[in-house]
């Protein structure tokens, strides 16, 4: 199973923000549309710039406390930000955002935002896959009999 159907799955809408947005809206954004993460891109909303997600909203409260909610996400944003392709395997991109200890994912073909991806959808794939396949067996072991 690749990205790509992942994203035919759920669409491939992604919520972003500038990076003088400030945190403010930020936070109100996250909570309005129920995500974890919006992708920070340049004014003309051509190039990625960074990701900003709640762990990253902590961290930037533990630095900065009152002042922190007037700041822009540039500040607390993480950057540079790592990415998938449509064709990356779901079982290689969970791999990779284990390792690297991030939750969510841009989908970039090329040099275009065409997706997001979080390790809630890629574990809700897998386990759909595996409920298929455990399906598939027990139809074969009850018709074997």
């Amino acid at each position: 199973m690749t990205v790509a159907a992942i994203l035919r799955a759920k669409g491939s809408h992604v919520e972003s923000s500038t990076p003088e947005t400030t945190i403010f809206s930020v936070v109100w954004a996250l909570k309005g549309q129920g995500i974890g993460a919006l992708v920070v891109l340049s004014e003309d909303r051509t190039h990625i710039l960074g990701i900003v997600s709640e762990r990253d909203i902590v961290r930037g409260l533990t630095e900065h406390v009152e002042r922190l909610l007037a700041m822009p996400v540039s500040r607390v944003m993480t950057s540079p930000v790592l990415t998938c392709a449509p064709e990356d395997r779901v079982t290689a991109v969970m791999a990779r955002m284990t390792r690297h200890r991030v939750r969510h994912l841009p989908v970039v073909d090329g040099d275009r935002l065409c997706g997001l991806v979080s390790i809630g959808d890629l574990v809700k794939n897998r386990l759909d896959e595996l409920e298929l396949e455990a399906n598939i067996l027990r139809e074969n072991l009850i018709v074997s009999h």
